[in-house]
């Protein structure tokens, strides 16, 4: 053994045990190493929590700690030298002094002026008790200590520096708890884009309900300006200004996640661009700048990107197209900036009546109206409802390509094509020119996601209902006056309270952690996850009162889906913020293959994508397949929008994007065949709307908001299609209180006495009473084969 290691040894026994001047060897050994854990004796608490105790305006979520693994020692190739030194320890006596450790209210105390809650704190002893019973030999200066205190010649408190220095193992977050404040303190956030602090901006809002000109004016300061920058929220919003800029004589260049377009012939830049506001350059400096939907600034998921922009965007002049919502937040952020806001206010340029009378029945339909729903299953019984009665719609959702979008926006729009109704989610309330005479909801419920990352069903909000009813009567459609109602009758009433409400001002604006202050978390937390990051990083997080922190849940599910696989932590980042529909299975299952043929280093080239997607693609032949093709074409923008990150490893996306052109006309022929194809589904019980749609009833029965969600066909009850399931004309039915509650419609209730009759036929019994028919429904429910 070494000199300098006997010494040290020998510095580190209790006083009594050393066999010479302990002080001198000491003292100069520690002007060298430092303190020894193993000499600092009872710990004062109060000199402790001032001295290394974190500091800060809250306590951390400790719950999202998340331990790590300190593996015992094994054998050391030098022998146990704490033995050597002292004696072995009686592992009986050492597990009886670390529970009375674990019990003294003393320890408890202090370890929690450390940050270690009791829920810390007891894991925190698990983990080092574990580590000692299990350890072949123990470091020198524990050891000592242990054996001193089975002597008595040290006190059993004496073990706390151990036992923190094993805590800051496990837990690596309570050692660093300042600097991870410092780096998640989103305090002040203007300050983040000091380009354009130096310029004294213009801010114009331009305030205004749907089709108030409100955007119009924007861009014809856009189109004059010597430069300029439009922020839309939607891809199909960033094309159309494109092409209008273009058209005008403006050249404009197109930026999207997926795409970018140059118009300049040798590849040079615009001095105009049209990009989704997420790709929006804050260093780039423009005369003037427009920031459409400026109200979407309070979106949990996206807010951050209109944050960005509005405080980023270096323009001499910035216009903000929205709702007056937004007005008094906007004011407020610039203030905080010295830069001043003018209001421009706006009225609606045609009129617009909530008419008296609901729809009630496909029947009453006529050329020109559009009908929104709020899931696809409605979409699909709507769209062969209509079929039924011989007449012809366009359809509209969300998850359709743009390509296909705008082709049955088309399609609704001429005057010389038979298709005259539109049935569309609220897709429709922005991005699309629709000539809609009257806008009908088929619902007022509609699945939302709440602040905490959980999905909800309510009613829609006024905001919500003023966009997608200001959608009828455009002042550049042929109908120059608007109307709205709702399919059911007692919709109605609700409509009216919605669409008369005020609309609650905006309170804060979304902010999102940026790449570099996640790199810098990773670099005090090296061994935690990036999903894990990101909830500390939230949780640590400080933010002014007019601001919040979005929803990552989509960011944080993809982190989780990918965190096998062995990438660099900013490749990792990229990864989890493409843009994903984490319903669909094979896009989720996509971005994992992306990823792992990254961390290969091999190339995703155009053959091998289409053996991976297995091109050449089949017509849609059902719902299902329709829906395989749309994850399709998702997968693909996925491979675009990565193209753009990592053009090495993707590099083929001209041909991908040709590629998806190609499948794009083959999902719009399949939408133009909707009905055929969702007659074919329930044929072959691949859809079952009328057991969804029971779904999505039972779902809200029992509460105030189910009375808004009765489905259409309810006055149908007198009907003699639902008359040999009554039970009396001098009290309600069962069928009766069924649709009352929402949990059966007029519809099912006429299939379901087909079913009956036809059950009662094939067994030759003719039982027509109304409570045997009742029992024969029942029974027929519940067989597999009548879903």
């Amino acid at each position: 053994m070494s000199f300098p290691r006997c010494a040290l040894l020998w510095a580190r026994l209790p006083p009594g045990r050393q066999p010479g001047p302990r002080a001198a060897i000491c003292s100069a050994l520690r002007a060298h190493t430092g303190p020894f854990p193993g000499t600092l004796g009872r710990v004062p608490a109060v000199a402790c929590a001032s001295s290394s105790a974190s500091g800060g305006s809250k306590s951390p979520n400790t719950s999202l700690f998340v331990p790590l693994t300190v593996k015992p020692q094994g054998r050391s190739a030098d022998g146990d030298v704490g033995a050597e030194l002292t004696r072995p320890l009686d592992k009986n006596e050492v597990k009886k002094i670390l529970d009375k450790f674990y019990k003294r209210k003393e320890i408890q105390k202090l370890s929690a002026d450390y940050g270690l809650d009791a829920r810390l704190f007891h894991q925190a002893f698990i983990s080092f008790r574990n580590y000692i019973m299990q350890s072949h030999s123990l470091d020198v200066d524990i050891h000592i200590i242990l054996n001193d205190i089975c002597f008595s010649a040290a006190h059993v408190d004496d073990l706390f520096p151990f036992f923190l220095r094993h805590a800051k193992q496990i837990f690596p977050v309570l050692e660093c708890k300042d600097d991870l404040r410092k780096i998640s303190d989103l305090r002040i956030p203007p300050n983040w884009y000091p380009e354009a602090r130096v310029l004294q901006r213009k801010i114009i809002f331009h305030s205004g309900p749907t089709n108030s000109g409100k955007t119009y004016h924007a861009i014809q300061k856009y189109l004059s300006a010597k430069s300029g920058v439009y922020c839309g929220p939607l891809k199909l919003l960033a094309h159309e200004i494109f092409e209008k800029s273009n058209a005008a004589g403006v050249p404009c260049d197109l930026v999207t996640g997926e795409e970018r377009v140059t118009v300049e012939p040798d590849g040079k830049q615009s001095a105009h661009v049209a990009c989704t506001v997420e790709m929006c350059s804050v260093t780039t400096p423009y005369e003037v700048a427009v920031i459409d939907e400026i109200q979407m600034i309070k979106d949990p998921a996206r807010g951050w990107a209109w944050t960005r922009a509005l405080l980023g965007l270096c323009a001499e002049e910035i216009h903000l197209c929205g709702e007056s919502a937004a007005i008094d937040l906007v004011t407020e952020l610039m203030y905080t900036t010295g830069e001043d806001v003018e209001v421009r206010t706006y009225k609606r340029l045609t009129p617009i009546f909530v008419l008296d009378h609901a729809l009630e029945s496909l029947d009453n339909l006529r050329p020109g109206d559009c009908i929104v729903c709020f899931s696809k299953n409605d979409i699909y019984s709507v769209s062969r409802q209509i079929e039924i009665r011989g007449l012809e719609s366009a359809v509209i959702y969300g998850s359709l390509p743009p390509g296909t979008k705008l082709a049955q926006a088309r399609k609704f729009n001429d005057p010389g094509d038979p298709c005259k109704i539109l049935v569309a989610t609220d897709a429709v309330g922005m991005g699309l020119n629709l000539s809609i005479r009257r806008i009908i909801f088929y619902s007022l419920m509609k699945p939302s996601i709440n602040e905490k990352g959980e999905k909800e069903i309510e009613p829609i909000t006024t905001s919500q209902a003023l966009q997608i009813a200001g959608r009828a009567g455009r002042f550049s459609s042929k109908f120059k006056e608007g109307e709205v109602t709702t399919m059911n009758r007692e919709d109605l009433s609700l409509l009216k309270e919605i669409l008369n409400r005020p609309v609650d001002p905006i309170k804060a604006a979304g902010l999102h952690p940026t790449a570099e202050q996640i790199e810098m978390f990773a670099y005090h937390l090296p061994d935690t996850t990036l999903s894990n990051l990101i909830d500390i990083f939230v949780d640590f997080s400080q933010v002014d009162g007019q601001y919040f922190v979005c929803n990552m849940d989509d960011f944080k599910f993809s982190a989780e889906l990918i965190q096998h696989i062995p990438l660099s932590l900013r490749v990792r980042y990229v990864f989890c913020t493409a843009p994903i529909n984490k319903k669909q299975p094979f896009v989720c299952s996509s971005l994992l293959q992306f990823a792992r043929q990254y961390s290969r280093n091999e190339p995703l080239t155009f053959s091998w994508l289409r053996r991976y997607i297995k091109w050449p693609l089949l017509p849609p032949k059902n719902i299902k397949d329709l829906m395989d093709l749309e994850a399709v074409h998702d997968v693909l923008d996925l491979y675009l929008w990565l193209s753009y990150r990592f053009i090495d490893m993707f590099p083929d996306a001209s041909l991908v994007r040709d590629l998806q052109k190609q499948l794009d006309g083959i999902i719009q022929d399949g939408v133009h065949n909707i009905t055929k194809l969702i007659k074919i589904s329930e044929a072959h019980k691949l859809l079952n709307l009328q057991n969804s749609s029971a779904e999505s009833q039972s779902r809200l029965s029992g509460t105030v908001k189910s009375r808004t969600r009765r489905n259409h066909g309810t006055k149908a009850l007198g009907s003699k299609a639902a008359e040999p399931l009554g039970s009396g004309a001098g009290e309600k039915s069962l069928a009766s209180r069924l649709v009352q509650q929402g949990l059966l419609t007029a519809d099912m209730l006429k299939q379901l006495e087909r079913e009956w009759m036809t059950q009662q036929t094939e067994h030759g019994k003719g039982r027509t009473e109304s409570g045997t028919s009742l029992k024969g429904t029942r029974r027929k429910k519940k067989e597999p084969d009548s879903d």
